[in-house]
């Protein structure tokens, strides 16, 4: 294995599971990456981890143990529900942790997660990759520096297409937890805490099956409110509401307003259009800074240097904590406070 430019071994690193839609990205970033050897992928479904190994050569691993014994971190990729376990299981063999988001499905299981973690004495990060986006950390520096003077409201928008094209159990309630509040509010919920440095007190959401309503089992559209210690309100238009011949998959996007000025943001506007065949239609590739990678590479980093990811699993943790209290607040048909 050859060292990077200080001398340093590279860090090995292993997946677990290829369940999610985001694991392929991942494998072909940390084959890439300096500083980075990528062990193997290891998945229940030997297919799966096959298929997902393939395309850079890397090893399958039948044996989750195996492959524990031979990395200093791992990647979790698996179906939302099957996070704790694998977490726990890493965690055990003195393994560092990269935990796909949400970082569970329960507030029960996240908490079960950081205590695994901590007791072990491993690092626990959360996939959180849009910290990396360059339009938010734009963001984020305007808000922090005071150019929008006092912040005000925050109006974001986390859409897509029905994600069961890319995996079935996206729309299972006990695999995935949920519908498009689990998969969407945690990535602007993690974006507002960041950006404003204030944490949640009363959430407020609603939700419906109108779109895709051939799913039936998970809600596909919702808007969830929220308001932050330091005064500010903020909404999250989760829905997936983006038709499967939509370009992409769908979009991120925030208006910020203060007191002193408006900004607003499109995490995925750096795109080309092409125009393919009547069956191809239209796709738009994506170009510019790699948010993944700047994830990854933070997680390399956290790792070698014994220090604290910038997104912890506490953070992941919080996230969780939001989608739990958006959903008892569309039950109860009234705003839920967290203490």
């Amino acid at each position: 294995m050859a060292v990077d430019a200080q001398g340093r071994p590279p860090l090995r690193i292993g997946i677990l599971s290829a369940e999610h839609v985001h694991a392929p990205t991942y494998i072909s970033l940390l084959a890439a990456m300096p500083g980075a050897h990528l062990v193997g992928v290891w998945d229940e479904d030997r297919r799966r981890a096959a298929t997902a190994a393939e395309p850079v050569g890397t090893r399958v691993f039948d044996d989750v143990d195996d492959l524990l014994e031979r990395v200093d971190g791992v990647v979790i990729a698996s179906a939302n529900a099957r996070h704790r376990r694998l977490v726990e299981i890493a965690a055990a063999a003195g393994v560092h942790v990269l935990c796909e988001k949400p970082l569970a499905t329960t507030v029960v299981d996240a908490r079960a997660i950081l205590d695994a973690c901590a007791h072990a004495g491993v690092h626990l990060m959360t996939a959180f990759p849009t910290r990396w986006n360059p339009a938010a950390r734009a963001l984020e520096s305007a808000v922090r520096s005071g150019a929008l003077g006092t912040p005000v409201f925050l109006e974001g928008a986390n859409t897509g297409t029905m994600p069961d094209v890319h995996a079935p159990w996206f729309v299972d309630p006990t695999l995935s937890g949920g519908g498009a509040v689990t998969d969407h509010v945690v990535h602007l919920a993690d974006l507002y805490r960041w950006i404003l440095r204030s944490e949640v007190v009363e959430v407020y959401a609603v939700a419906n099956r109108i779109l895709q309503e051939r799913f039936a089992r998970v809600e596909t559209g919702g808007l969830v409110s929220l308001r932050f210690a330091s005064g500010v309100s903020a909404t999250i238009d989760c829905s997936w509401s983006k038709p499967r011949s939509y370009p992409t998959w769908g979009g991120l996007s925030i208006q910020a307003i203060g007191t002193g000025g408006a900004f607003g943001i499109d995490a995925f506007r750096q795109h080309l259009g092409v125009y393919g065949t009547r069956e191809a239609g239209i796709s738009w590739p994506a170009w510019g800074p790699d948010a993944d990678a700047g994830m990854l590479a933070e997680f390399l980093s956290a790792v070698r240097e014994d220090r604290e990811p910038a997104v912890t699993g506490t953070d992941g943790l919080r996230a969780v904590e939001i989608v739990d209290a958006a959903y008892r607040s569309i039950t109860a048909g009234a705003p839920v406070t967290l203490g």
